[in-house]
């Protein structure tokens, strides 16, 4: 019994009446079959094309008033890019590789993969890739797919994360044994990998999978030696499985503002602690979520990379490690140089100057809020300002990222004290970023280097930037309302 593809419309009929013109046969391949046999949106697809695959990518660009692009000559693979309802659209075209689409297929990654659709949109299977996708299967099309292509070992649990798919164990084997060959894939086709792995429900379990599978360390070498440092109380774990547990908390911090129902494998905090996050902070969900899904240059989103901030937060524990007489283990500055850290294994993934900046002022800012936390009596508008002078807008990210550290070091032994106060400084961080912006984050300046130069005779130079910064400041504080008073303030500084 032949198992129809539910793929019709527009692209497909363009596209297989302008190959019908140029007399070659084109076949839907890999994730398009795989996602329309799984109900999924259709977004980008692949076609398999016996004959000049570049040529008919230009007709096709040409036809629906698109942009070609070569990504592959010697190999006869070309790119279209659509928009289409406002949206982007690949179509990549690519010549058989092999002598007929049986062989292209075997050639491919994975079993799911390794589908296309016929003429009249039967399936054609020779791998069994629908019985592997109704099993909840990732499976390597064969041993040497690894070989031919490392970064199908990303792609692997990608697809696992994305799809909520299991691993068949002889694929998992092969992964382990290969796991060194990854960085023979480009740093970027590894980031975009690891990326999306991040976007993907249930980050710190699959964060776990590429650990036991070797791949994490090849991405993230900094991370190995979380595993050998131990910790002093309140923390319960060493450093890495403390990592994870933040990493989880970090998404059930943002699931649950974004109106969702955390899924805590990792997090054992008490029973309660849920609602006391919606109770006093629920009110800024819909601001967090809009925030969250800003695409930085690079094209992540800061919940991204707010993820891998997470991750990285902690990297510089191992090496700034001292015991005192006690027994008891410091880290002093850890959020310095993990910060440092993180920026530079970003840097060798070709992350955009944006992204590493992102993520270096969350991981050095993170244990701010916590500061906070300790000094008695409500933030004060003046420690709110400096705060966010220090943050700038990843402030929120930093606020949510020390909420999940919290909760993630203190566990079932959670303080309802400083539960309540660790909430408290974070409703009053995000209610003036969100609610009193202008008025205490960053008000308009009441006066300019010129105004200081032409009324108290200040030479230009670093002083004015001095004098400048703390008149702003004082006027975040609410000691500074008017124009006149920050000319006094300022006279009085100078003298």
């Amino acid at each position: 019994m032949s198992v129809q593809v539910p793929l019709v419309g527009w692209p497909l009929e363009q596209v297989r009446a302008l190959a019908d013109e140029r007399g070659l046969r084109v076949w839907p391949v890999g994730g398009v079959v795989r996602d329309a046999l799984l109900g999924r949106p259709l977004h980008d697809w692949d076609f398999a094309v016996e004959g000049d695959a570049m040529g008919l990518a230009r007709a096709v660009a040409d036809a629906l008033g698109g942009a070609f692009y070569p990504l592959d000559p010697e190999r006869g693979t070309g790119r279209v890019v659509l928009r289409r309802q406002g949206r982007g659209m690949e179509l990549d075209f690519a010549a058989l590789r092999g002598p007929d689409l049986e062989a292209d297929l075997r050639g491919r990654d994975f079993t799911l993969n390794a589908m296309a659709a016929g003429p009249d949109g039967q399936l054609i299977d020779p791998l069994g890739g629908l019985a592997d996708l109704q099993d909840r299967l990732v499976r390597a099309t064969g041993e040497t797919a690894f070989d031919d292509d490392p970064l199908r070992m990303l792609r692997a649990v990608r697809l696992v994360a994305e799809l909520d798919l299991r691993l068949e164990v002889k694929t998992a084997v092969w992964m382990i044994q290969r796991a060194s060959t990854l960085p023979r894939a480009s740093p970027e086709r590894l980031r975009d990998e690891f990326a999306r792995i991040l976007a993907a429900p249930a980050v710190a379990d699959h964060l776990h999978l590429l650990d036991e599978l070797g791949l994490l360390a090849q991405v993230i070498p900094e991370v190995q030696p979380l595993k050998e440092q131990a910790q002093s109380s309140p923390h319960r774990f060493d450093v890495w499985w403390h990592t994870l547990l933040v990493v989880e908390a970090v998404e059930g911090v943002t699931t649950v503002l974004m109106g969702g129902h955390p899924r805590t494998a990792y997090v054992d905090g008490p029973e309660g602690v849920w609602d006391d996050l919606t109770e006093r902070l629920g009110r800024f969900g819909p601001a967090v979520t809009d925030h969250l899904e800003v695409r930085l240059r690079g094209g992540r989103t800061r919940r991204v990379l707010l993820l891998l901030a997470a991750l990285c937060h902690d990297l510089g524990k191992p090496i700034t490690c001292t015991e005192d007489e006690r027994g008891h283990l410091h880290f002093y500055g850890h959020e310095r140089a993990g910060a440092r850290m993180a920026a530079e294994r970003m840097q060798a993934l070709r992350f955009s100057r944006a992204e590493v900046e992102r993520v270096r002022t969350v991981v050095r800012a993170h244990l701010r809020p916590g500061h906070l936390s300790r000094v008695r009596g409500p933030v004060t508008r003046r420690a709110v300002y400096r705060f966010f002078r220090a943050a700038g807008s990843a402030g929120v990210e930093v606020m949510l990222l020390s909420i999940a550290d919290h909760l993630a070091t203190w566990g079932p032994n959670l303080q309802a004290d400083r539960w309540a106060r660790r909430l408290a400084v974070g409703e009053t961080l995000l209610g003036h970023y969100f609610e009193r912006q202008k008025e205490a984050v960053s008000p308009a300046p009441l006066i300019t280097g010129r105004d200081l130069m032409a009324e108290l005779g200040v030479e230009g130079g670093p002083e004015v930037g001095r004098l400048l910064e703390a008149v702003r400041e004082a006027q975040a504080a609410g000691e500074v309302r008017t124009r006149g008073e920050a000319l006094a303030l300022a006279r009085r500084l100078l003298e």
